[in-house]
């Protein structure tokens, strides 16, 4: 990797932030084991590379990662003003953590989303979220409810941006139709073709808004060295290492590369605690792929080819 690049930032909608392509996810930051001083360093690598924007949910790491966060940048306090954070909820889940849940469900209240949105800042310790998002869907969200909510967070200097994460195009455009929304977080990888052609991207392009991608190397499948009896996996495997080793870039490249090549402008999430795997991510941001090599892996992950 270049030793002088850093990850590129974009504004991700006419009027939203600016993020780096490359976003620190940290779903699983309670299984990384790390002590808080090895948060702060994880942090300061992330940093290092160009990634400034954090991924979080209430929910994540059995609502322990928010706070997990917090511990870090208490001891670094100056990596707060370094950083963009996003967090989101929506979803209320059974836990130790949350004993009053009798079922996991829904909830986009007005009064849990604002709730939710002040638990994340005081967990992270931080003042600000840059961008809240609706994590899931809910059948029985009421968009003018939910605008009101964004609105008294806003006004309040609480949350800067609002988005959603899993939502369709009709739903989407609901809700943006009562409160401007600047990304939909959705799944999107070789293994996971959807939203390239269910209407999810092309509104995003339409919109001039940048979509969040998450799981972008399907759960690591695509990188595992076991068998898989996945006939999909089974084809897209080949082309992807044949493709890595023409490039010389690790597999994991060539597949974010894959995404972000996307007119949509994608960011991608990183899963990963290892800053190896991090710096592998951000050489994804250096390489473009042919367009005959952007279709070997299209047709492998849709076994066929172009009509």
């Amino acid at each position: 990797m270049n030793q002088s690049f850093t990850v590129p930032r974009i504004k991700i909608a006419p009027e939203g932030p600016e993020f780096s392509r490359i976003v620190l996810g940290l779903w699983r930051l309670a299984d990384w084991n790390m002590t808080p001083q090895s948060r702060v360093e994880f942090l300061e690598q992330a940093l290092a590379l160009g990634i400034t924007t954090i991924d979080q949910a209430d929910i994540y790491g059995d609502y322990q990662s928010e706070s997990l966060l917090g511990e870090a940048l208490s001891l670094a306090p100056s990596l707060r003003d370094k950083f963009q954070f996003v967090s989101k909820c929506g979803i209320k889940l059974v836990s130790k953590a949350r004993p009053a849940y009798g079922i996991q469900h829904y909830d986009t209240s007005r009064a849990h989303i604002i709730a939710s949105a002040e638990n994340s800042l005081r967990a992270m310790q931080i003042e600000q979220l840059d961008l809240l998002l609706i994590h899931r869907p809910d059948p029985l969200m009421d968009a003018d409810e939910m605008a009101e909510a964004f609105q008294q967070l806003q006004a309040s200097g609480k949350v800067k941006h609002v988005g959603v994460s899993n939502f369709t195009p009709a739903q989407f455009e609901l809700l943006n139709s009562r409160f401007p929304l600047v990304t939909n977080q959705v799944e999107l990888s070789l293994l996971h073709l959807q939203p390239l052609h269910d209407g999810t991207l092309d509104l995003c392009q339409k919109l001039r808004i940048a979509p969040m991608i998450w799981s972008a190397l399907g759960g690591g499948d695509l990188l595992r060295d076991t068998p898989s009896s996945n006939p999909q996996i089974q084809r897209v495997r080949p082309v992807l290492n044949t493709l890595a080793s023409e490039l010389k870039l690790p597999a994991s490249a060539v597949a974010l590369a894959w995404i972000l090549q996307h007119p949509s402008h994608p960011l991608v999430l990183t899963g990963s605690g290892r800053i190896a795997a991090l710096r592998e991510a951000a050489l994804a941001c250096q390489h473009t792929l042919t367009r005959e090599q952007w279709f070997s892996l299209w047709c492998a992950a849709a076994g066929k080819n172009v009509d």
